[in-house]
């Protein structure tokens, strides 16, 4: 059975939710991510990992939250840059607060925003805090976890792939995390021939606004994707997943007071 919940019908998706599957919420955005990489890198990423979450979990994938919230120049380029569309915080929150309680409604009692957008979580937060107080005020028990996917990235992970060269992860937007698990998961959307191998950015440790165009370097990228390779793709996924899947089914699987 498909553990994605657009493509099962509603008998088989209620079954699945009363015998308690968890619900995995992808978030990602429509943002640009340089010339070699789709603008729904974001969400094709975030939707990836969750599947391989709700394998695990014995869950279900619901349909992604595709916009994101703002790109920041000092983290994903910045929203002034043409093809990324985004949401504002307002938004991004009552997206996050009525997927909660929707599926809360349905029956689920564990959801899961799994986020692949750096700029998303804490309206994601905001979101999932005001439904899970509203629910536990009606008396039901609801959790919800929020988890970006690249804090599960490990220590001994990053030295494999990056061999001395992390430029951390608030420049690695574009860079060689993203491009190889693109690179793993769909090659065909990517054109390592178009990469602009730029040095990472270099961005004052402070938001000006009005934005200064010409902080974002020229590629749109923060970092190079030039290191990026498919192997290092599926390595990122395996053990990525792995420890999600350790870390967040022992959370699901903890005992509710």
């Amino acid at each position: 059975m498909s553990v994605f919940m657009e493509e099962i019908d509603a008998f088989t998706y209620r079954e699945a939710v009363a015998g308690g599957a968890p619900i995995i919420i992808p978030v990602g955005s429509v943002e640009q991510h340089g010339p070699h990489l789709p603008l729904n890198t974001d969400v094709l990423l975030s939707k990836a990992m969750s599947e391989q979450l709700a394998r695990s979990l014995n869950g279900l994938v619901a349909a992604p939250i595709v916009y994101g919230y703002k790109s920041q120049q000092r983290s994903g380029g910045g929203n002034h840059l043409g093809g990324t569309t985004s949401l504002d915080a307002t938004t991004l929150i009552a997206i996050a607060r009525t997927l909660v309680l929707e599926f809360a409604r349905h029956g689920a009692s564990r959801i899961i925003f799994l986020n692949g957008h750096y700029e998303n979580y804490q309206f994601l937060y905001e979101g999932a805090e005001q439904a899970t107080s509203e629910l536990a005020a009606r008396g039901q028990d609801v959790s919800a976890v929020l988890v970006s996917y690249w804090d599960f990235v490990g220590q001994e992970t990053i030295d494999e792939i990056y061999r001395g060269a992390f430029p951390g992860w608030d420049v690695e937007h574009g860079g060689v995390l993203e491009t190889s698990l693109m690179l793993h998961l769909h090659p065909e959307l990517v054109r390592l021939d178009k990469v602009m191998d730029l040095p990472p950015a270099l961005l004052p440790r402070y938001d000006v606004l009005p934005v200064r165009p010409e902080l974002t370097p020229a590629s749109g990228c923060l970092s190079s994707a030039a290191a990026a390779s498919e192997a290092a793709g599926e390595l990122l996924l395996e053990r990525t997943s792995k420890a999600l899947a350790d870390e967040i089914g022992a959370e699901i699987r903890a005992p509710r007071n």
